[in-house]
């Protein structure tokens, strides 16, 4: 009876898996072969970990732009050296990158997360980890571990399985991540490929990764995978096109041979954002988020994983509001790396910015209902267009604030953040709740010069500074009955006051003296308020 029992399964299962391929739609193939013929065409089965390096490269500052026109790319940061390893059996990684210190939050590795209004890198070499759940980095050997927020350290996490070809094909085996494959042909993209008459069939294998994130790579007529693709949230631009290509740059080769029928990919190119040259679907041009030529490949030689210190596993990031009153109806809401302002008028309210995220304007939102009770916020000030300054615009659209910005970041805005598209992984209230002004469009006050708030008694002078090295379209609000001037990014005093003027100081100096504004007190979005006696000394 046994054997007829393991014929009759044998049978059942091969009658399974061909009625499965017989049931695939149209335009659907099956995975399993393509995932298993990319795996072997670079020895994924014999990977076990791998560290790459290379001199030559840029980290790019997603959200950071200065204009929001089409075909500018996020600032780049150049490297002078740059450090991987990851050990996919162990879930780590670790990244080491050097670059000139004073530039970046330390916090900061490359594409989003950059957070102003935190400590600067003061040491060339950064050093970044993650075990599981928890990132944390370093600033400079011996430094203490800095734990990364945990939006950060999922997004660290998930490029051990996305930037890379090995990383994916190994995400592809795992339990719960039930790969789907289809095919299309592919012309080729211009800038990249240059021209190309004849399309190439590909196959575009998608699988879920960390139990969230869909993922899909296309894998070329010679089993290689070319591209990764995934979407990450950002609380600006919601689902953030999140890609890596390992293709032919102007560094030259693809791939090197490492031993035992291993091959790795030289040359890194990552987008966060769509790279989008004909601005077609976005208005901001910005994409490129790292890029570099990895020229040392050393496979399998795995180090032992970093322990995650105790300050990273007991670190918690509690939404905090810390409320100064700075005069009679105009208070500070601090309590984070970004400040908010809220000014009572007569019948209403107006807040100057609204930065980070959803969570944190919530509570800011619910802290000023509790200050100034009864009155509605009719007006939110927008200083400047960095992404950590943007993340609660939408916040305050929702509750039926106009937006008062700089009429060179209406265009950028319109089409990229206050939109209807879904936000698929971080839902926020505007795409649950979508309000009619959206697209009745009655939402903006657009300053080009000048722009003045009042009731008839209060005054809030709002002024554009002209255009600068950090970033255009910036505003500073000031007022005169109060004598405080309320700036972002043109002084930050959360790490204390330069020894020396820098380039966004004079603006700032220049912009009060031109405008004979009488300033006593400066507010600034980054850091706590000081005297304009204490700043006038550094000129």
């Amino acid at each position: 009876m046994r054997p007829r029992f393991l014929i009759a399964t044998a049978l059942a299962i091969v009658a399974t898996a061909t009625a499965s391929m017989q049931q695939l739609p149209p335009g659907y193939v099956d995975p399993g072969p393509v995932i298993a013929a990319a795996a072997k065409a670079i020895g994924t089965d014999n990977l076990k970990c791998v560290t790459v390096s290379g001199t030559r490269g840029y980290t790019g500052a997603v959200g950071q732009q200065r204009f929001a026109d089409v075909g500018v790319d996020w600032p780049r940061i150049p490297f002078t050296r740059y450090s991987r390893t990851m050990n996919w059996d162990a879930g780590t990684m670790k990244e080491e990158i050097d670059r000139k210190p004073g530039q970046n939050p330390a916090s900061w590795k490359f594409g989003l997360g950059w957070i102003g209004g935190t400590p600067v890198q003061k040491n060339e070499r950064q050093t970044f980890y993650v075990n599981g759940k928890f990132g944390w980095s370093h600033d400079g050997a011996g430094a203490p571990a800095v734990a990364a927020r945990p939006e950060d350290a999922e997004r660290w996490l998930l490029d051990l399985w996305v930037s890379n070809p090995h990383g994916f094909l190994k995400a592809a085996r795992l339990p719960g991540a039930n790969p789907k494959a289809s095919w299309r042909w592919e012309l080729g993209e211009m800038g990249r490929d240059g021209p190309t008459a004849i399309p190439e069939r590909v196959t575009v294998v998608s699988i879920t990764v960390l139990g969230k994130y869909q993922v899909d790579a296309t894998i070329n007529k010679d089993n290689i995978v070319q591209r990764i693709h995934t979407n990450v949230h950002d609380p600006a631009f919601g689902d953030t096109n999140y890609e890596h290509e390992n293709t032919n740059t102007a560094y030259g080769s693809k791939y090197v041979d490492a031993g035992n029928g291993i091959r790795f990919p030289l040359t890194w190119h990552h987008h966060e954002g769509w790279d989008d040259n004909y601005a077609s679907q976005y208005v901001n041009g910005g994409h490129n988020a790292l890029d570099g030529f990895m020229d040392t490949v050393q496979a399998n030689v795995c180090p032992d994983a970093a322990a995650v210190p105790a300050n990273v596993q007991q670190a918690a990031f509690p939404v905090r509001v810390e409320t100064t009153k700075l005069a009679d109806g105009v208070y500070l809401l601090g309590g984070a790396s970004h400040n908010s302002v809220a000014v009572e008028f007569r019948e209403w309210i107006a807040v100057i910015e609204a930065p980070l995220d959803e969570k944190r304007n919530l509570a800011v939102i619910e802290e000023i209902v509790k200050l100034i009770p009864n009155k509605p916020i009719r007006y939110v000030v927008n200083t400047h267009q960095h992404g950590d300054h943007i993340g609660g615009l939408r916040t305050y659209m929702h509750i039926g604030a106009t937006i008062v910005t700089h009429y060179k970041n209406y265009v950028f805005y319109n089409n990229d953040i206050l939109n209807y598209r879904p936000r698929t992984l971080e839902p926020d209230l505007v795409s649950l709740m979508p309000p009619t002004e959206l697209a009745e469009g009655y939402y903006w006050e657009r300053v080009t010069e000048n722009y003045m708030l009042t009731d008839g008694k209060r005054i809030m002078h709002i002024s554009y500074v002209h255009p600068l090295e950090h970033v255009e379209g910036m505003l500073m609000a000031y007022l005169p009955n109060e004598r405080i001037v309320v700036e972002a990014d043109l002084l930050d005093t959360h790490e204390g006051l330069p020894s020396a003027p820098t380039v966004m100081n004079r603006a700032l100096f220049n912009q009060v003296q031109r405008l004979r504004h009488d300033v006593a007190t400066i507010v600034p979005i980054h850091g706590k308020p000081i005297p304009w006696s204490d700043f006038a000394k550094l000129f």
